[in-house]
């Protein structure tokens, strides 16, 4: 009874204690280097959440979500210079061409056991980076700069970030609304079904459950998560490049989900916490916070496979 009371309180609390994050930049000094910090893992994290809905639900692992966090920040880019185009259009713009993305990506891969489909997915994120280098429609290899403050009108009133203290409200907003989505896609048919397919793909058949369309629906519905990530990334850093899908973000992400352990409602905002606090505050220098990470990553997943979480829970179970 109590395991189960603590399963109910668990995702109101997370949410509870997520929202309180909003004051931690004006509670810590209010400086312009907290506020950037917060922004960046807000917006990280976000991108982190739209691959852990194939990692922990489905128990798939995707290493083309680059595409996606890439692709919103490109249409961002692209789009809102153009005249009459604010925020919420290229918002709207960015999930519409991951979903056309994902459904594609999903299309092909349709049916393929999961290494193929990791292979898949990561092959769509190299040849998305040849497009980007190489396109002289997406600016080469320097991207496209020059991205204007956030325009979000509403009701003749609205918001204009230029800075990250501006940016913060949004970032935590989109941030909120993902963790939401999440909790709610974890309880919804579609979550039950992925959950299914992954712990026990024999009863599923059984149940008349096809891993191939559940599969397809998780990617298109994880995509727009980590597209209005890069979305938002555009406008904080005022330009986008080829760099966003560099391999960095995507052990930044995956990193970001297991570190905590999976299924955890806070463990990827926990965790590009980590990451994002260490390189900006501790920073080691250079490229070795990139290897650090990837080390980080590998000891995780050798050592303690389910996470932070998981190692808690044994070293409680020795102690008792």
């Amino acid at each position: 009874m109590m395991a189960r009371l603590a399963a109910t309180l668990a995702s109101p609390l997370a949410l509870v204690l997520a929202a309180l994050t909003y004051f931690v930049p004006m509670a810590a000094g209010n400086t312009p280097a907290l506020y950037a910090a917060c922004t960046t893992v807000a917006i990280l994290a976000v991108m982190a959440y739209g691959a852990d809905l194939i990692l922990s639900d489905l128990g798939e692992l995707s290493l083309g979500h680059t595409l996606f966090w890439a692709a919103g920040g490109y249409a961002a880019a692209m789009l809102s210079a153009a005249p009459g185009w604010n925020g919420w259009m290229t918002a709207g713009a960015a999930i519409a061409v991951a979903l056309v993305l994902a459904a594609v990506l999903g299309v092909v891969t349709r049916g393929t056991r999961p290494l193929v489909f990791s292979l898949a997915t990561y092959a769509a994120g190299v040849v998305a980076m040849e497009v980007a280098v190489k396109g002289t429609l997406l600016g080469g290899p320097d991207g496209i700069g020059g991205v204007p403050p956030l325009q979000l009108p509403l009701f003749g009133h609205g918001i204009t970030a230029s800075t990250n203290a501006d940016l913060w409200p949004v970032a935590w907003g989109l941030l909120m609304l993902t963790l939401l989505f999440v909790e709610r896609f974890r309880r919804s048919r579609l979550g039950t079904s992925a959950l299914m397919v992954q712990m026990n793909p024999e009863l599923a058949r059984s149940l008349g459950v096809d891993a191939r369309p559940v599969r397809f629906l998780v990617l298109v519905v994880s995509a727009p998560i980590s597209a209005l990530a890069g979305w938002l990334y555009a406008y904080q850093h005022a330009r986008v490049g080829p760099d966003m899908l560099d391999g960095y973000f995507l052990v930044l992400m995956l990193a970001a989900i297991v570190i905590v352990g999976r299924r955890f409602l806070l463990g990827p905002l926990i965790g590009t916490a980590l990451i994002v606090g260490q390189q900006t505050f501790f920073p080691i220098g250079g490229d070795v916070d990139k290897i650090a990470l990837a080390g980080v990553l590998g000891a995780v997943l050798l050592l303690w496979p389910k996470g932070l979480m998981g190692a808690w829970e044994l070293l409680r179970g020795r102690a008792s």
